[in-house]
């Protein structure tokens, strides 16, 4: 059962805490990426027999397999993913960048230069659940970015095939390959290239503990987005809202992963018990109730405060991944919230919109990161170059300028690159 907290009458370690620590993977991680790096596509087929139960001959999804892909899944789902997709590129196209040139005096020129990522690697996870959204979500930020090749791992089925329904969601969303491995082993492979998969400049997308391993090991060799932790959601709600809405939305967390996090704070005592008994009341509709309640009993809490303006504190202080506003006037508060990662405003808008359908993304900064992270979006999939141009008239103006720098930093060759440019 999900525990009920009163702010001020529990030590704050019992407000604040994530949950157990995860298991330190380290070691396995970095033995797979070795394998990797040294066999290749023998490896990557060792493992996905090993940990997928999968025998493999080809590692590359076919373009029949993604022609088959579209009758196999429901007309009505391809059409919900054909929606969600514009809803996704319609709100990243307005992340789009452009470049600028400064003119100043003397003829100098000052400016930055955009441009997209050439080739980046998506890992979209699979095993317990399969995630289309998360194709779109990766996908259409890189493809508005102008990544000249995106390339996309994810899980085999038992059946060597990958979920019809993600190839759909790739296709249309303008995934250029698609390849059948998983876990860490997924991401060594695009991180140093093997015989069939290509080496890619950055690695995005979200996984399970020894994904998100792989990405911190491989970081450096490869760009990465996030270390993405388990799924989190904090709802703050007033004495106006529905047990009901809000035991669904802590649920709809709670059912991602048995580590996951949902809670609830709240300035209404009724409210918290109600909510309480409905959560019990629901978890037995669910068909991943094993997992949800360990998630609910494990790292779940209501905590009640004295007024709303105390609960906000306490979300910023948590920096969640998800934040619901469940509130009469949830604007009023907008302003207020200063760390979560995507932000759900009243009370008919439940996270799934985000997950799925309204657009804005969701691949988002987990465990505390929101204080410095942000969603992933079109700057991920692009890179900046400045550019500097100056006359000679220019160059004997600041060249003292210069000299002067270089000389108190002890490099004499830099101030004399710059001098011997002025000297007669």
């Amino acid at each position: 059962m999900i525990k009920i907290l009163k702010y001020g009458e529990v030590d704050d370690s019992e407000i604040f805490s994530r949950g157990a620590d995860p298991v330190d993977v380290s070691n396995t991680v970095k033995e797979i990426i070795d394998n990797v790096r040294k066999n290749k596509d023998k490896a990557l087929k060792f493992y996905a027999e090993k940990f997928d139960g999968v025998v493999l001959d080809g590692l590359e999804v076919s373009f029949s397999e993604i022609e088959d892909a579209f009758h196999q899944v429901d007309k009505d789902l391809i059409e919900t993913i054909v929606q969600a997709e514009r809803n996704i590129r319609f709100f990243h196209e307005k992340q789009k960048r452009e470049g600028f040139t400064l003119n100043k005096e003397n003829g100098v020129i000052l400016g930055q230069k955009i441009s997209a990522i050439e080739k980046v690697g998506l890992y979209v996870p699979g095993g317990t659940a399969s995630y289309p959204s998360t194709v779109l979500m990766d996908a259409v930020p890189a493809k508005i970015a102008g990544c000249k090749e995106i390339i996309m791992v994810t899980p085999p089925m038992k059946n060597g095939k990958v979920n019809p329904a993600i190839l759909v969601a790739a296709k249309t969303a303008g995934v250029d390959r698609i390849f059948k491995i998983s876990g860490a082993q997924a991401i060594a492979g695009l991180a140093y290239g093997t015989e069939s998969v290509p080496k890619v400049d950055k690695i995005v997308g979200p996984g399970n503990i020894f994904v998100a391993e792989a990405k911190r090991q491989v970081f450096g060799i490869v760009a990465i987005d996030v270390i993405a932790g388990p799924s989190e959601i904090v709802i703050v709600a007033d004495e106006t809202c529905s047990a009901k809405f809000l035991a669904a939305d802590l649920l709809s967390q709670a059912e991602h992963d048995k580590r996951a996090s949902a809670v609830l704070i709240t300035n209404s005592e009724k409210l918290a018990f109600e909510v309480q008994n409905e959560i019990e009341n629901q978890l037995k509709e669910l068909s991943r109730e094993d997992i949800a309640k360990v998630s609910i009993d494990s790292n779940g809490k209501i905590i009640i405060t004295d007024n709303i303006d105390i609960a906000i504190e306490l979300s910023n202080a948590v920096a969640p991944e998800h934040l619901e506003l469940c509130l009469d006037k949830p604007f009023d508060y907008l302003d207020k919230v200063k760390h979560a990662g995507s932000i759900f405003l009243g009370k008919y808008c439940p996270e799934a919109l985000g997950d799925y359908f309204a657009g804005p993304n969701h691949t988002l900064p987990t465990n505390g990161t929101a204080r410095f992270s942000s969603p992933l979006s079109v700057d991920d999939f692009i890179k900046k170059s400045q550019f500097i141009y100056y006359t000679e008239e220019a160059l004997k103006k600041d060249c003292k300028s210069v000299e002067r720098f270089a000389k108190a930093e002890g490099l004499t060759a830099h101030a004399k690159s710059a001098v011997v440019r002025t000297e007669k």
